[in-house]
């Protein structure tokens, strides 16, 4: 049987472990595996044997901010087992922790052998994706040096270095060489009838670069009550719906792994800031369009997220072209990485630029903050950060040339760079890809509330009459513009795209719904939008589809091509209720809540499209993150959108 993994997250650090709390260096699969900084796994072993043997999980792990499993040695209903092991492991910045108390069932005195393999291959992320792409690596040299508390690992490359340590109380009574580079610590515990003994071990991981001063906490409780701590932080003051109890569980839920998901980044003046990572396992770094899409759900429960990762995405905003990063000037960054191929440059997302849509939705987020804050002090530091990201919409972007924000496919990155940003998602009702330069709908929305909002702060904020002039007549050209060229007459709906020769691509999709949140489409064209949304082919009963059933195109286990994402959902929600569909807003509410009420009252990264109709519970996305930031804030977009009811 295969074991789960459980993930364990506290900011950039995350571990998985199978259901013993092992770690067994796996690679490749849905998940990976190990304890992982900054992009490198920094634990790849860590598996306990007891007397020689891999004991059995009686109560394996649960999910939870904190791993606790209850094992014995492997034996029959006629062998009682002689002792009992529980683990408990959680993870801080940096670092991981275990306590293992071994408690024995037998009346006389016992002896009991414990060992524990433990090793640090430093891995990039990227190496562990099941894409079958390997990474030549010279001169890497590593070490392991013996302490007398336990063992340390050191990783070099060039000018790379990273570390990790491993120290345990009470120390080993000895460091044994297995043979392929991992270490195992033994002890030998002498235990009273029915007594118990306790091994605390502690992780600090140091990547490379990372220069702050952490502290390895002592135990899971402490990590436990840090946790707690800041997770009492994001959900304090909010009022939830007393009238709706699902709602506000999945509220608090996501504001919870919102706390978690908080990750370093640096202001424009080299502020250390806390800003959302977009998900893990894979994406638990700044995520431009996931950290603006959080920061703007939470914007009215918690604008100091918003606060944070507008001066973030200023600071890592592009300021020359690079080919390679797919960068230009005033560009918001897509991706950010820390990790050693991105260092070496052996993937492009050290700062990698391949969104369309990161930039308008910076000035989307920064016009919403402005106006629930009235923070003019932001809004004038970033005002030359503003105006670069227009001049990128209109000259790079492609809105005075094209007439729309276009993107071409990015060789060694992304083929697609819109939200639906896997290979196949922008295509026709057929499935044939969009060919050449491609105009998504969904980021024509996002650019022309990026202009009106921008206008708004230029004429209240900057002082310049003209230049908000100037971008109110190009909202008002491009939503023209927009619906002339966009619209199917024949469907009623609009084209989720247009190719590089400006012919529809008529897939049915849901971006159309983040028309409705933007307010591009006129009164009639937003209303018929809305209403077809909620129609059976789109509407599986616990979300709208990223695609409609009947298409060719449509598959229920497709990333963007008929899966139901929460918070293209939320989106979708914000803009029934902006259009004053009411009742459709409600009903895809309700289909969400009840979606994560299925599942512990927290959204994952996105569901299977199967209906509710023959499938009474939500099923899940094999490849989905199981935090996601997105997710987590989709819940008070849905508050926002429709209240307790």
């Amino acid at each position: 049987m295969t074991q789960r993994q459980h993930l364990l997250v506290h900011g950039g650090t995350f571990a998985a472990v199978g259901d013993g709390g092992d770690i067994s260096g796996v690679r490749g699969g849905t998940s990976p595996d190990g304890l992982f900084v900054r992009d490198a796994r920094h634990l790849s072993r860590w598996q306990l044997t007891v007397d020689g043997a891999v004991p059995e999980s009686l109560t394996p792990v649960a999910d939870g901010d904190t791993a606790r499993c209850v094992l014995v040695p492997r034996g029959g209903r006629n062998e009682p087992p002689a002792h009992t092991l529980f683990r408990e492991q959680a993870v801080g910045d940096g670092s991981f922790v275990e306590s293992l108390r071994v408690t024995s069932n037998r009346p006389v005195p016992t002896t009991v052998r414990l060992a524990l393999t433990v090793d640090a291959d430093f891995t990039d992320q990227f190496e562990l994706r099941s894409d079958h792409r390997t990474y030549a690596k010279i001169g890497v040299t590593r070490s392991r040096e013996v302490l007398d508390d336990g063992v340390e690992f050191t990783y070099r490359r060039g000018e790379w270095r990273s570390c990790t340590t491993v120290k345990t109380e009470p120390a080993p009574d000895g460091v044994e060489e297995t043979g392929t580079g991992a270490r195992r610590l033994v002890w030998t515990l002498d235990l009273d009838p029915h007594g118990s003994a306790e091994l605390l071990l502690r992780v600090m991981a140091r990547p490379h670069g990372d220069k702050r001063a952490l502290r390895v906490p002592r135990d899971p409780a402490a990590v436990n009550r840090q946790l707690l701590s800041l997770e009492g932080e994001f959900v304090e003051g909010i009022a939830f719906p007393t009238g709706w109890p699902e709602l506000a569980a999945a509220c608090a839920r996501g504001l919870a792994d919102l706390a978690s998901l908080q990750v370093p980044a640096t202001g424009l003046d080299g502020e250390e800031l806390r800003v959302p990572a977009a998900g893990a396992p894979w994406f638990l770094t700044l995520l431009g369009r996931d950290a603006l899409l959080t920061s703007l759900f939470a914007l009215p429960y918690r604008p100091q997220l918003a606060a944070a990762t507008l001066p973030a995405l200023a600071a890592t905003q592009a300021t020359n072209t690079d080919p390679e990063s797919v960068a230009q000037p005033g560009k918001i960054v897509h991706e950010v990485r820390h990790g050693e191929l991105a260092h070496f440059a052996q993937v492009p997302y050290g700062r990698y630029y391949g969104s369309v849509d990161a930039t308008p939705l910076f000035l989307v987020l920064l016009g919403a903050y402005v106006e629930q804050t009235r923070d003019l002090t932001l809004a004038r530091r970033l005002e030359p950060h503003a105006r670069a990201a227009i001049a990128w919409m209109l000259d790079h972007g492609g809105l005075t040339s094209r007439g729309y924000l276009v993107y071409r496919a990015d060789q060694g990155g992304l083929a697609n760079q819109n939200w639906k940003d896997s290979p196949g998602a922008i295509c026709s009702a057929d499935g044939t890809r969009a060919s050449g330069p491609v105009m998504a709908a969904g980021a024509q929305g996002y650019a022309y509330d990026a202009l009106r909002r921008t206008a708004w702060i230029a004429r209240t904020v900057w002082e310049d009459e003209t230049y908000a002039a100037l971008l109110e007549q190009a909202a008002a050209d491009l939503r023209d513009r927009f619906q002339r060229d966009f619209w199917m007459r024949d469907r009623a709906f609009p084209a989720l795209a247009l190719d590089g020769e400006g012919h529809q691509v008529d897939a049915l999709a849901s971006d159309a719904g983040h028309l409705l949140w933007s307010g591009l489409l006129d009164k009639e064209y937003g209303e018929l939008v809305g209403r077809r949304l909620l129609e059976p082919d789109f509407f599986s009963g616990w979300g709208v589809r990223t695609l409609a059933s009947g298409q060719s195109a449509y598959h229920p286990l497709s990333y963007h091509r008929g899966s139901v994402w929460p918070h293209d959902n939320a989106l979708i929600t914000l803009g029934l209720a902006r259009y004053g569909l009411h009742d459709e807003a409600r009903t895809v509410a309700h289909a969400l809540v009840d979606a994560a009420t299925a599942t512990g009252h927290r959204l994952p990264e996105v569901l299977a499209g199967y209906g509710r109709e023959t499938h009474g519970e939500p099923v899940p996305y094999p490849h989905a993150c199981v935090r996601e930031s997105r997710s987590a804030a989709a819940p008070l977009a849905l508050l926002t959108a429709v209240g307790g009811a």
